[in-house]
């Protein structure tokens, strides 16, 4: 069995065992994939198949759920067969664990089976099995973990659907990149699959042109229209591209939403005079953030801002609920922003 290689920065003084990238998984007898971000698990443990079946295509792949659990069923799928072929276990709901499967795991650690890859799930949603995981990575050579934290930040977005290029040794512009995770600013999942579709799809480099062509219509596009343009002050633009948004279906959540990221990024940026770049690494931000957010900045003061912040609070709250008027919430909420002053002033 190869040895892991490449490892994950994250995680890995707080563990024993070797870290692994999730996109770079190998195997060991015991896998833990932990963390909430379930696009990134997924894609770990079909790694870890990959790899075991590239190997030898006679792989036996079981599926154990640890939450319905009926006892005897770890030792009897990780058991060799009469021909001995590779077996992988793919067990899931760690986070909900049975009893019975949590004392059966534990007791498996201490003589795993030779030729059997046992990957446990755990999103990290709870406690359960905290016992399991502190066992694994106290570390005894026969395990690794493969951590996938919450992919929430804008940064963390840009780089993961940076990396799916990467990976596919496909180009795509830096504006387009930017338009496509503005596009799925809300849904990994669906931008994991944006990024799929036109990795298979385009035949070159993937351009700005191109991703409008795809996903221009998307909700999230539109509202980042909206929110460019009232931050920049051009007030009847960000209202007619807020009627259009509207008149296309846009959800208002989502348009308040993206409007609240920028100006949470304008007001982290503001005042500060350090280098982009140093700036961004304290942040957790990209070069290019820092520049747009600054940009963004131009005209804008500490009560206007605020003011902003306040008037975007309060849309939120009314189009999840709180009035019966969520186009009224919205306007209000532009003209405060866009006019950078007091509504009805």
């Amino acid at each position: 069995m190869a040895s892991p290689a490449r490892r994950a920065p994250a995680k890995a003084a707080r563990s024993a065992i070797p870290q692994l990238a999730w996109r770079a998984p190998q195997p060991a007898p015991i896998v833990l994939v932990s963390g909430p971000e379930e696009v990134c698990a997924e894609r770990a443990i079909a790694g870890v198949r990959d790899y075991l079946r590239a190997e030898d295509p006679t792989l036996e792949v079981s599926d154990v759920r640890a939450d319905d659990y009926a006892a005897g069923t770890l030792l009897g799928v990780t058991s060799p067969s009469l021909f001995g072929e590779p077996r992988l276990v793919r067990v899931s709901g760690v986070e909900k664990c049975s009893d019975t499967f949590l004392t059966e795991a534990l007791s498996y650690l201490a003589a795993p089976q030779d030729g059997a890859t046992v990957v446990l799930r755990h999103t990290g949603a709870s406690v359960r099995g905290k016992k399991l995981l502190d066992a694994i990575r106290a570390g005894d050579g026969s395990g690794v973990e493969i951590a996938c934290p919450a992919v929430k930040r804008d940064s963390d977005r840009y780089d993961f659907a940076a990396g799916e290029f990467q990976a596919a040794s496909k180009r795509i512009a830096p504006a387009a990149l930017r338009a496509l995770v503005s596009a799925f600013a809300d849904d990994l999942t669906e931008l994991a699959a944006a990024c799929q579709q036109l990795i298979s799809d385009v035949p070159g480099d993937v351009t700005d042109d191109v991703v409008q062509r795809y996903y221009g219509g998307r909700v999230e596009t539109s509202a980042f229209t909206v929110a460019d343009t009232a931050i920049a002050g051009r007030y009847g633009e960000a209202l007619i591209a807020l009627r259009h948004a509207l008149a296309s279906g846009a959800d208002p959540v989502p348009l308040v939403a993206a409007v609240a990221m920028k100006l949470r990024t304008m007001a982290r940026v503001a005042g500060t005079r350090e280098p982009a770049a140093a700036l961004a690494a304290r942040l957790g931000m990209k070069d290019w953030q820092v520049d747009r957010a600054r940009r963004d900045l131009v005209g804008w003061n500490e009560e206007s801002l605020g003011r902003a912040i306040q008037a975007t609070a309060r849309a939120d709250a009314e189009v999840k609920g709180g009035s019966r008027d969520a186009v009224f919430a919205l306007e209000r909420m532009i003209t405060v922003i866009a006019t950078r002053a007091p509504y009805g002033s």
